[in-house]
């Protein structure tokens, strides 16, 4: 029975509490009963539902391996130091490399409720305040009426802000065929908005919201290290404006995943244009500036206090050679949970969808949310 009511979220929890309790209890009556222990967790997390949820699956773990002779029951207590009180418990928490837990490669990620059923982050989502060096105030495209005439009265400083996200719509766990071990498709939609946020002499307008939904096929190798995926997808990509300024395309893409030390990764992509009819194509030479192929370098330390992301896209071009750099650090500041210090540097051809051949360079400064 879905609950619809505003503390449908306590209930659930308090339902699944519930059930972890019975489980524990269930899996070790004698120990648990003379031990007290399911007490021991609700006292530690009163008004935690997560954390005391956590308690109770680490009971059950922790009660599983004594019963096997390979391990002493350990209670997690509130006031111990949590980096070593439960050091020797495997749980579902243990430590993932990062291409492993954002494309779900061990199959762990489903079994943690504390996300949002599905739904996952896909790429980064964060909120920066703009500037850059060369304001785009006359879009342009080689059709006639795809031209600005009348320059924009646009600001070099803009709010920029971008909504990642994606799920997996169905998998298959137990493949063996030509190196493949895993499959997963999913469903992602990223979108990317640019804000005039302080040019409220126009009544502060959005400048352009790109819209890009997604389909991808991930191929998981089962390589601890090395290369640890292949993805096979298709996007599509638009701004949704009129003329002069409307701008969309769409891509096939293959994308090698690698990994070592589970604190760098690299991914490799290079992308087909699936071709338009010329009279309705707003940008027929987007691939000429935005290119066709780009490379992702990420390293993240594994206290994972920080983040560095370093994006670099090419035409591949022999003698028209253009490209596209992007830099990305979440700093070591903290905002809560929720959010991190976010530095983001570009240079090159497009920005924005809008600026596919509009060469500039910007800094943004602000907040980077979840994992990226």
């Amino acid at each position: 029975m879905k609950i619809t009511t505003g503390i449908g979220r306590n209930i659930v929890l308090s339902g699944s509490v519930l059930c972890a309790a019975v489980c524990c209890l269930a899996l070790a009556p004698s120990a648990y009963a003379d031990g007290d222990t399911l007490m021991q967790c609700a006292q530690n997390y009163p008004d935690d539902n997560a954390e005391r949820l956590k308690c109770y699956d680490q009971l059950v773990v922790s009660e599983t391996a004594r019963a096997s002779g390979t391990q002493n029951n350990v209670i997690p207590d509130k006031k111990a130091d949590a980096n070593t009180a439960l050091a020797d418990i495997p749980a579902f928490g243990a430590e993932r490399s990062y291409l492993t837990r954002v494309w779900n490669l061990d199959d762990l990620s489903s079994r943690d409720i504390s996300k949002l059923g599905r739904l996952q982050p896909y790429r980064q989502n964060y909120l920066l305040v703009k500037k850059t060096g060369s304001p785009n105030r006359q879009p342009s495209s080689p059709l006639i009426d795809h031209n600005v005439t009348t320059p924009n009265d646009i600001d070099a400083v803009e709010t920029k802000f971008q909504l990642s996200v994606k799920a997996d719509i169905g998998d298959q766990r137990n493949v063996d065929f030509w190196g493949i071990k895993t499959f997963c498709l999913w469903g992602a939609y990223t979108q990317q908005s640019n804000w005039q946020m302080f040019n409220t002499r126009n009544s502060s307008p959005f400048r352009e919201t790109v819209y890009e939904p997604e389909l991808i096929a991930t191929f998981g190798t089962g390589y601890s290290s090395g290369l640890k995926l292949i993805n096979l997808g298709w996007l599509h990509q638009s701004n949704g404006r009129p003329l002069p300024e409307s701008r969309s395309w769409n891509r096939i893409y293959l994308l090698g995943g690698w990994e070592w030390n589970d604190m760098t990764s690299i991914m490799a992509r290079g992308w087909w244009r699936v071709p338009e009819d010329t009279s309705k194509d707003d940008n027929p030479d987007i691939s000429d500036y935005i290119g066709r192929a780009d490379l992702v370098i990420r390293w993240e330390p594994r206290d994972k206090s920080q983040a560095v992301a370093l994006l670099l896209r090419n035409n591949l071009g022999r003698t028209e050679n253009r490209g596209y750099a992007q830099l990305d650090w979440a700093t070591p500041a903290r905002f809560g949970h929720a959010a991190r210090m976010h530095i983001q540097m570009t240079s090159g051809y497009g920005e924005s969808l809008i600026d596919y051949n509009h060469r500039q360079n910007t800094f943004g400064l602000g907040f980077s949310f979840r994992e990226w």
